[in-house]
């Protein structure tokens, strides 16, 4: 054999190891879970970045057109509220961003637990119950993404109101419509926080970019929480499937040793009773 032939023949043995050892990886990535976690990333990105921001509007929007002025003392007035909220969304940002991480690990382990079946990995009483555990933590946190995205909705249905004056005043400068904060309950029922279509503060808070700019933040903040629920609804499939995927396993191994016993116990008895009739026969 030539140098070349040899030097061709370790080339393809590589090769296909490298092909054997892609393969073997890319079979063991849970891509329920990487779609999952792909999806909950951007909800929750789309949902504390843009209600950041939206909230940060607000606030310019209050100040500068509804004249509303941040209380003195430590009052729970409606900018304190906005900065409670602007800490909670930094709160969900890193719980979910950790909270992603370990339903990936999670969906490692059992893809290599259910693909080794019949390998030396065995599944512990412990691993069943991680999995029981993040099933129902996930539940709860769907629900819990239900309630943010139905809060969402009440800014979007306030702005939307605002906007859509806005966008037909020509319709309405023969009728003084006027928004209330109180309606909102922004504001106590002691003050009168008007903003009316005549006045001139409602026609520069139209001609703005604050108004549009926060409202369509509001939007993209809705959309990113249901993006949230929604990969909420397919982590619960994912670990639902792997639950019961783990829970055959678990059964299947059982089986493999009570085989494995029973079969070994017939060999110890066929084994003395040969060694009986070697004895007898002696």
């Amino acid at each position: 054999m030539s140098l070349h032939q040899l030097i061709g023949k370790m080339r393809c043995k590589l090769k296909n190891r490298c092909s054997e050892c892609c393969l073997k990886c890319l079979s063991g990535i849970p891509y329920a879970s990487l779609i999952a976690t792909i999806l909950l990333y951007a909800g929750v990105a789309l949902f504390c970045g843009c209600g950041h921001e939206a909230l940060s509007g607000t606030v310019t929007i209050l100040q500068t057109y509804f004249d509303v002025v941040r209380s003195p003392v430590d009052a729970l007035d409606v900018f304190t509220m906005i900065d409670i909220f602007k800490y909670v969304i930094y709160g969900v940002a890193a719980a979910f961003f950790v909270y992603g991480i370990l339903l990936m690990v999670e969906g490692f382990f059992t893809t290599g637990a259910i693909r080794d079946l019949y390998g030396d990995f065995k599944i512990t009483t412990c691993g069943r119950c991680v999995s029981a555990w993040f099933i129902m933590l996930t539940y709860i946190f769907m629900l819990a993404w239900l309630g943010v995205t139905a809060f969402s909705s009440l800014p979007v249905f306030m702005y939307f109101n605002i906007w859509n004056t806005c966008q037909n005043t020509t319709l309405v400068e023969s009728s003084n419509l006027c928004f209330d904060l109180r309606q909102f309950g922004i504001v106590s029922i002691g003050e009168e926080k008007k903003l009316c279509t005549a006045s001139e503060n409602f026609i520069k808070m139209c001609e703005s970019n604050e108004l549009d700019l926060t409202f369509h933040l509001f939007v993209c903040a809705l959309a990113g929480a249901g993006a949230a629920v929604i990969a909420m609804v397919h982590y619960l499939m994912v670990l639902s499937a792997n639950w019961a995927y783990v829970k055959d396993a678990c059964r299947m191994q059982k089986y493999e040793d009570i085989k494995s016993k029973e079969e070994q116990e017939l060999h110890d008895i066929h084994s003395t009773r040969s060694k009986e009739r070697l004895n007898a026969y002696t």
